[in-house]
């Protein structure tokens, strides 16, 4: 009876281990539900869909056509998925919907669902047991826009115990985001708690904007010298005194930094750069202004920014800190490393780096876990 009674102990305990041969992710909204990440990273989706006819998993820009059980659920299981953050999408009927299992976000121009596949050696951007900063989100009037705009404040967690000034950083997201990406997507309070406890970081305050206003000038929108007309003004007349008059903070341009990835990578390098009395310490992250969206791009560097090349003795003493990154198998990739090694032959001082990944949120978060550890020092 005791051998058949510890057989069935192992039994029971080879079953369990079997049950959980997955993870759930961060993103689930039931964390005993689906969709799992099984031990390969392929995702196994699980989901009843009524008198659909068709469903669909569309991730990361794959589709995966579902298949339904006697049941009446809808399964399928994905490729395995490289580690990082990736949007997704059910199509039911020919409908794009998002799925109610998820949390949504707002990215991709909508909001959507998304799942979070674990990085081996990642921690610091998972929540740790270090003391934590407080994330607000505040209203302000923009008197460019002529309306109230939101936008989201990290503060260390120093702030509420003292009198303390600190240094701010501006950081930007990317077409089709708004102000909550680097902080729900992003991580970055996480990130910087983390870094902060660890000593690799300066105390530092977060502003996460929302750049999506109108261009505002003349000679068209997107990168051009005329498109970041109207972002300029508002972040240098309206968001920043806002945040110098709400928080303790230290100001000149050795205290600020200006940041972004994709569309606010752009920004941040135009606008950060050409203002050297406002920012000394800039990066911008998977930009496509130096090409890769729709082929080549012929950059005139000197254009956007005059005396970046000529002149480069005075751009490196006007900007303390200067970063350049991309991922490794995004389109950009090729065109920015080009242009940081461009700008190193000329003389500049710029840092570049690459990840691993596509245009997607583990390859800004690694930029900015980086460019973070560089500031302020």
């Amino acid at each position: 009876m005791k051998k058949i009674a510890l057989a069935l102990m192992a039994l029971a305990f080879s079953l369990s281990a079997l049950a959980q041969d997955y993870k759930v992710p961060v993103t689930n909204i039931n964390q005993n539900g689906y969709p799992r990440i099984l031990n390969d990273n392929r995702v196994e989706f699980r989901l009843r869909a009524g008198q659909a006819s068709s469903v669909v998993i569309d991730l990361g820009g794959k589709r995966y056509d579902m298949q339904r059980t006697q049941d009446g659920m809808w399964t399928v299981t994905t490729d395995p998925q490289v580690p990082g953050y990736h949007y997704y999408s059910l199509i039911i009927n020919g409908a794009s919907v998002a799925d109610p299992a998820s949390r949504s976000f707002y990215g991709t121009s909508r909001w959507a669902s998304a799942i979070e596949i674990p990085e081996e050696g990642m921690e610091v951007f998972e929540i740790q047991n270090v003391p934590h900063g407080q994330v607000r989100e505040l209203s302000y009037y923009s008197n460019y826009t002529k309306s109230w705009r939101p936008v989201r404040v990290y503060t260390p967690a120093s702030y509420e115990k003292g009198k303390k000034k600190y240094p701010v950083v501006y950081i930007h997201h990317g077409g089709g985001e708004d102000y909550r990406g680097w902080i729900e997507q992003g991580r970055t309070n996480i990130i910087l708690d983390n870094l902060i406890a660890q000593g690799k970081a300066v105390e530092m305050i977060v502003v996460s904007v929302d750049s999506n206003v109108p261009s505002g000038g003349p000679g068209g929108g997107g990168y051009t010298p005329g498109g970041m007309t109207g972002y300029r003004e508002e972040l240098i007349n309206n968001i920043i005194p806002f945040i110098e008059k709400t928080f303790r903070v230290k100001k000149g341009p050795e205290n600020r930094a200006m940041c972004g990835l994709s569309m606010g990578g752009g920004q941040s390098f135009q606008i950060g750069l050409n203002e050297p009395d406002v920012f000394a310490n800039v990066a911008s992250f998977s930009s496509g202004m130096f090409g890769g969206i729709n082929g080549s791009a012929d950059v005139d560097l000197e254009a956007y920014v005059p005396g970046i090349l000529t002149n480069p003795a005075k751009f490196n003493k006007e900007h303390k800190v200067f970063y350049l990154s991309c991922g490794e198998q995004d389109p950009r990739i090729n065109y920015t490393r080009a242009t940081a090694a461009q700008l190193q032959e000329a003389g500049v001082n710029v840092r570049f780096n690459s990840f691993p990944g596509d245009h997607e949120w583990q390859v800004w978060r690694k930029s900015f876990h980086e460019f973070s550890q560089m500031l302020f020092k």
